[in-house]
C-alpha cells in the first residue's frame, strides 16, 4: 500500500490464510473496508492466519528506485519474510516481483483473492499508523487525515511548511518545492 502518496514509505504484506478461515470470504480491498471493520479484520488476520510478514521500502529507497521497483522491492522483503514459503504467490496487479517461488500477477486481486485482500489491509491499517506517528513529529501536515496523499489540505501545507523529511522528493508535487 502506498504507491501513490507524496510522503511517507510504501508499506506491503503477505499473508497465507488458514482454509478454515471464518472470515473467509469478507475480506475486501483495504480501501473499500471502513476503518473500524478494516481494523477488526486486521487483528483477526494477526492472530489466525497461518504466517504473514509486513515491509516496506523506505522514502529514500522509493526515490533512489522510482515507485514500482520500490514497491516490487518491499513485496520480496514481505513473501521473503513469511515464517512459511508459499508453494506460490499471487500478486495484485500487472507485476510481480522477483521472487524464489513461482508468482501470478492477478489484475484486480484485491477484490478477487483472499490473501490478497487480507494483504492489503494488514498493509494498509501498518501504513496508516505509520502517518498517524509522523503526524505527531510532523503536526503541521495533518498526516492522520491523508495519510500523505495529495489531498487539498496536504497541498496546502506543502506550499506553506515546504517538505518535511519523509516527503517523497522524486514525486513531481514535491521536487516543484524543493
Amino acid at each position: 500500500m502506498g504507491r501513490g502518496p507524496l510522503a511517507g514509505p510504501v508499506v506491503t504484506a503477505a499473508v497465507i490464510l488458514s482454509p478454515d478461515d471464518p472470515y473467509l470470504g469478507k475480506y475486501r480491498d483495504s480501501k473499500k473496508v471502513a476503518e473500524k471493520k478494516r481494523l477488526k479484520l486486521y487483528h483477526h488476520i494477526r492472530r489466525h492466519a497461518v504466517a504473514y510478514s509486513v515491509s516496506m521500502a523506505t522514502i529514500d529507497e522509493i526515490d533512489q528506485l522510482n515507485i514500482l521497483h520500490a514497491t516490487m522491492l518491499s513485496m520480496r522483503r514481505s513473501v521473503e519474510g513469511l515464517a512459511i514459503m508459499p508453494a506460490r504467490v499471487q500478486v495484485d496487479g500487472n507485476r510481480i516481483p522477483d521472487l524464489a517461488v513461482p508468482a501470478e500477477s492477478v489484475i484486480g486481486g484485491d477484490d478477487s483473492v483472499q490473501e490478497i485482500a487480507a494483504a492489503s489491509i494488514v498493509a494498509k491499517v501498518v501504513r496508516d499508523r505509520m502517518m498517524a506517528m509522523f503526524d505527531t513529529q510532523f503536526p503541521g501536515y495533518q498526516f492522520s487525515r491523508h495519510k500523505g496523499y495529495g489531498t487539498k489540505i496536504h497541498m496546502d501545507a506543502l506550499h506553506e511548511l515546504g517538505p518535511c523529511p519523509i516527503h517523497r522528493k522524486s514525486f513531481a508535487p514535491v521536487a516543484r518545492l524543493l
